[in-house]
């Protein structure tokens, strides 16, 4: 770990908006506190040159950072048990709702050791992918039969050390879970979610308490869990935090809504008061026009998952048309079907393309702004996501000759279009180094014994 006060001379960095070369950054107290480009065309200077010696008088130690640098990633939608699942749900056809089967499986075998051994290495992949922040949707909460642990809030901490150890901030977004169905019971691994009303949901949550690297904030884990006259106590709970849910991400729920309420899923969230600046509507697929000038009137955010929604079928949703129309976009890797921020920006653009057959519909300026500075904003952190003074000190540096980025500019294009998260080298996170590129086989390694553990 880094110490403070230090220094980082970037040979390119992400700032306001653009790319500027030998960004010398200073960093006390874990914040940036002062920001300059020496040149916004020049490569490294030499080793002899009075530029290079002006820098080394900054007080402190100074560390050279070859590649591109961004700002931190923030993955807005985590269930970080579901990283277990990779590789194992494509050996069949089906649809999202037989995967959630399979999904139950695993959240019937966990208990805060096993998933907080789980989490520590899912939050590691994150670190490594240049994750800084992440938005767990939490809602595995009890005992398998229903029952709360002596501290009832055992699972969520679990997920608060895993993010402290992994060197990742953490908006714990605990989650109100009461039904299977509009008017179903909790079934299965199910119990384990529910609170059994959202008064009692609520009481549980008041338990918990937010520290520098993490927000407690709510969610609705969406209106078929959350019987309509439960909303508004939820609301209430959550006022000035983060409040998350997931919406219409698949066309059956629309439709079961619209049985039992007469109207869409985000129309009913609208006329229980659950819409605004502080709300993120995860995925957002399948809306109407309506729905769209819903949730852009209300200011509320769309978390779009792409890796996740085209690896269930769910849909492509409209990005666009809800940026146009107020609400902002962030994203998440939701499933961990992959962990690859770079890729989440990249298939928003792509899928875009498959549903219109045009290309342009974001900038990348646009997209790295959804996987920074808006992405933490939602998750209760407005001071993260930008290399500024005063902004929380993180930085993500890129490998910019490497098989996928090498000659591409250097550039938002190469963050966006071209690199993944392999090429991430050099992670620093409130000031401290959390992740460098030889640091990759321990984090596969802390995978593969948790995954183990979670199915032994």
């Amino acid at each position: 770990m880094s110490a403070d006060p230090t220094a980082y001379l970037l040979e390119r960095a992400w700032v306001d908006g653009d790319v500027a070369d030998d960004v010398l950054v200073t960093i006390e107290g874990g914040r940036f506190t002062s920001v300059t480009a020496a040149s916004r065309n020049s490569r490294f200077p030499d080793e002899t040159s009075p530029r290079k010696r002006e820098f080394h008088r900054v007080p402190g130690e100074t560390h050279r950072l070859p590649g591109l640098t961004l700002p931190g990633l923030a993955n807005c939608h985590s269930h970080a048990f579901h990283r277990a699942l990779r590789g194992r749900t494509q050996r069949e056809r089906g649809t999202f709702w037989t995967w959630r089967e399979q999904m139950y499986a695993v959240a019937g075998r966990l208990d805060p050791d096993t998933y907080h051994r789980l989490a520590r290495a899912t939050y590691g992949e994150m670190a490594a992918a240049g994750v800084t922040t992440v938005g767990e949707f939490h809602y595995l909460h009890h005992q398998p039969d229903g029952t709360p642990y002596d501290d009832p809030n055992a699972m969520g901490l679990a997920l608060v050390e895993a993010a402290r150890e992994a060197g990742v901030r953490i908006a714990l977004l605990d989650t109100c879970y009461l039904s299977s169905g509009f008017g179903e019971p909790p079934q299965g691994a199910q119990v384990r979610y529910s609170d059994g009303d959202a008064g009692r949901w609520a009481e549980r949550v008041a338990l918990l308490r937010p520290e520098d690297a993490t927000v407690v904030g709510a969610a609705v884990h969406s209106v078929r869990a959350v019987p309509a006259d439960q909303l508004a106590t939820v609301v209430e709970a959550s006022a000035g935090r983060p409040l998350h849910v997931h919406l219409s991400e698949q066309t059956a729920e629309n439709d079961a809504c619209r049985a039992a309420h007469g109207v869409t899923p985000t129309r009913l969230l609208a006329d229980h008061g659950v819409l605004g600046p502080l709300t993120t509507a995860v995925h957002a697929t399948h809306l109407t026009d309506e729905d769209v000038a819903l949730l852009g009137g209300a200011g509320a955010r769309a978390c779009f998952c792409p890796t996740t929604e085209r690896d269930l079928g769910d849909g492509v949703g409209p990005s666009r048309r809800l940026h146009d129309a107020g609400s902002p976009l962030t994203l998440g890797s939701d499933s961990h079907a992959v962990i690859d921020l770079f890729e989440e920006m990249r298939a928003v653009e792509m899928d875009e393309r498959l549903a219109t057959r045009t290309r342009g519909h974001w900038t990348a300026a646009e997209l790295l702004a959804a996987a920074t500075v808006t992405g933490h904003a939602s998750l209760g952190f407005p001071d993260a996501g930008a290399i500024a003074v005063g902004q929380r000190a993180d930085l993500v540096t890129l490998d910019t000759a490497s098989a996928r980025t090498a000659g591409t500019g250097a550039d938002g294009h190469t963050a966006v279009f071209a690199a993944t998260a392999a090429d991430v080298v050099h992670v620093v996170a409130d000031g401290r180094v959390t992740f460098r590129d030889d640091d990759r086989e321990r984090v596969g390694r802390d995978l593969a014994d948790a995954i183990e553990r979670t199915w032994a």
